[in-house]
Order: C-alpha cells, then structure tokens, then sequence
C-alpha cells in the first residue's frame, strides 16, 4: 500500500473515531423546556404535573397539557420529593443515573496517550526518511545510482571527435 493509501486509511480511520465519539453527546427526544426547582414544586403543588422520571438527581417530566420539563433536585435524598409527589398524584418512575459507556470511557482515558505516541512514531519516520531523500537529515545522501556493462549507451560514435572521451569510453 502507497503513502497516499496509508494517509486516507489513517484519515478514514481518525473520521469514523470522531463520528463514534460523538454520536454518543448527541441528544434524543422531544424538546424538554428545563424549569427550576422551585417552579416545578409550585407546578406540582397546583395539580399541574402528571408524571415526573427520577434520574439521579435529574427530574424529567411531563405536565397534564403535554409540555415536557427538566429540572434538578437541590436535595441529596430525594424521600421527601418523593413523597411530596405521591401526595399530590404525580406518576413516579425511577432509574439509576446514566454511567457513560465504558467504550467511551476507554477511549477519553487513553486517547491523549494514544495520540502522543502516534505523534511520536510519526515524526520518528520522519526523521529516519524512509528513503527517497525525505527524511531531515537526507541532504548528504547521494542520489548516484550503479550502472552495468548493458546500461551503458554511450557508444564511439557518440564522442566522434575527443580523443580523452574516447579513451574513457575504451576503458568502459
């Protein structure tokens, strides 16, 4: 595979990363209007919320008329807000607050390192030249090539009227 082959495959490769990345901070659903704190308790208060997701500390819910909300709860137990929901007939569902995938996890811990030693290895490369003349220390390298008895095309003919050419080219 040529340098151009290995340079789209490493781009390809760098591209399909990102895009994994992040896909995964995109957000899903309906638009939700974020309220506070104390906007929803007096909201719940009044009869206005129908059900509410306990996520941790996140509230997610809905009021009667469908409008969709978000807050966050300044308590750390949440058995009061709890309580205070059953009491004035809001649906409660509860699940554990989301833990980020550990394949994202793996790869925000060990990315900065991964690059560090790709930059590393590259520039490695680089100075080494690889050949061609490339590399940061090519410029004394010579460029002459062997030639055999059958690659020689210079003939008599060619050097007609020098007597030293001719001498040369007798002692090919």
């Amino acid at each position: 595979m040529g340098d151009m082959g290995k340079t789209l495959v490493l781009w390809l490769v760098i591209g399909t990363i990102l895009v994994a990345v992040f896909s995964n901070f995109k957000t899903t659903g309906t638009a939700t209007q974020e309220v506070s704190y104390s906007q929803f308790y007096s909201d719940m208060k009044s009869g206005q919320v129908q059900s509410v997701l306990v996520q941790g500390r996140e509230l997610i819910g809905a009021y009667q008329d469908g409008r969709q909300f978000k807050t966050y709860s300044p308590e750390t137990d949440n058995k009061l807000l709890i309580g205070d929901l059953l009491k004035y007939k809001v649906l409660v569902n509860a699940k554990p607050p989301e833990q980020p995938s550990f394949l994202s996890q793996i790869f925000i811990s060990w990315f900065p390192m991964i690059l560090l030693i790709g930059v590393w290895i590259f520039f490695m490369r680089q100075m080494q030249g690889g050949g061609g003349g490339r590399g940061a220390m090519s410029f004394g390298k010579s460029k002459a090539r062997m030639l055999g008895e059958d690659q020689v095309k210079v003939t008599f003919n060619d050097v007609a009227g020098c007597e030293e050419a001719k001498d040369e080219v007798a002692e090919l």
